[in-house]
């Protein structure tokens, strides 16, 4: 389990610098929250399995994290049709 916890707090962590670090790009910054999301739910499963309990709130919080996958994807494809590109910097949000 140990093992197990370790490669979660790298992911995680992993992640967030990814996060981190891709900001001036849209879709990079998308695919390390989802990277996020998924070091998070193997986290859960460890903690849920460790302490033998259900593992329905998986289910609910992997449904959550598909509504915010689409819902991501679909702020990038209006910003794609607005500006024509996914460059942070090119947006202005004072108009």
């Amino acid at each position: 389990m140990e093992i197990l916890m370790g490669i979660f707090v790298f992911m995680y962590l992993l992640g967030l610098l990814s996060f981190c670090l891709n900001r001036k790009h849209m879709l990079l910054m998308l695919l390390s929250l989802e990277f996020v999301v998924v070091s998070l739910f193997l986290g859960l499963y460890i903690y849920l399995s460790v302490y033998s309990w259900e593992f329905y709130f998986l289910m609910i919080y992997l449904t959550v994290s598909v509504c915010e996958g689409a819902l991501g994807l679909s702020i990038l494809v209006l910003l794609m049709r607005t500006y024509g590109n996914d460059y942070m910097e090119s947006f202005n949000l004072l108009w």
